[in-house]
C-alpha cells in the first residue's frame, strides 16, 4: 500500500485499527485506487459482490484479544463520529462486520484528510462464480440487497449523499456492472 498512502498514513490507521500487528490485518479491499476528489488526491476503495450471499450479517470471527479489543475501539470511535453528523448509524463488531468495517476505515481515512470514494460494486450475471446463491441480474436488484443489508446499519441517504468529515469527503455508492461479453 506504498503507493496509497505515506508511511505515517499507513501506521496511524495500523495502530487505530490493530494492538499487536503479527500476522493480523486490516481491512483487504477487493480494489484499490487513487483519485482526485475535488482537485485533492484520494483513494477508491471497492467491495465487490456477485451474489446475495457474499452480503454477511456475521460478527467478526474471534481473533488476538488485544486487537478485537482495539477493532472494537475503532468502530465505536468511528460509530460515534458518524453518528454526530448524522444520527442512524449502528457500526459494530458483532453484525454485518464487514459492511461496518469498510465503514469505519472509510472513515479513517477522511478524518486523516484523505478523501475517499466507496463503492459497494456488484458484479450481475457472474454465473460462473461459485455459490449457494443466484447471481444479481440487475443495477436494480443490487442496489435493493444492498440497502436491505445496511439498514439499520447505515443510514440510506449516506449512499446518496457525501459525508463531510472535517472537511473531507466521504462518498458512499452502490454501482453494478455487468461483464459478460467483455473480452477477457
Amino acid at each position: 500500500a506504498a503507493q496509497f498512502l505515506t508511511s505515517a498514513q499507513r501506521e496511524e490507521l495500523s495502530n487505530w485499527w490493530l494492538s499487536v500487528r503479527g500476522s493480523a490485518n486490516t481491512p483487504n479491499w477487493d480494489l484499490v485506487s487513487t483519485c482526485t476528489v475535488e482537485g485533492q488526491r484520494g483513494l477508491v476503495l471497492v467491495e465487490a459482490k456477485a451474489h446475495r450471499s457474499e452480503l454477511s450479517t456475521a460478527g467478526k470471527d474471534p481473533g488476538n484479544p488485544q486487537n478485537e479489543a482495539s477493532i472494537r475501539a475503532a468502530i465505536k470511535e468511528a460509530n460515534l463520529a458518524l453518528n454526530d453528523l448524522i444520527p442512524g448509524w449502528s457500526l459494530s463488531a458483532d453484525s454485518h462486520y464487514q459492511l461496518c468495517n469498510r465503514f469505519a476505515w472509510s472513515w479513517k481515512l477522511a478524518s486523516l484528510g484523505i478523501p475517499v470514494v466507496m463503492n459497494y460494486l456488484g458484479f450481475l450475471n457472474a454465473a460462473e462464480m461459485s455459490s449457494n446463491s443466484p447471481p444479481f441480474s440487475s443495477a436494480q436488484e443490487w442496489e435493493t440487497e444492498v440497502l436491505k443489508h445496511s439498514r439499520g446499519i447505515v443510514p440510506e441517504r449516506v449512499w446518496t449523499e457525501p459525508l463531510l468529515i472535517g472537511g473531507t469527503p466521504l462518498f458512499s455508492m452502490i454501482r453494478a456492472v455487468d461483464l459478460r461479453g467483455v473480452a477477457g
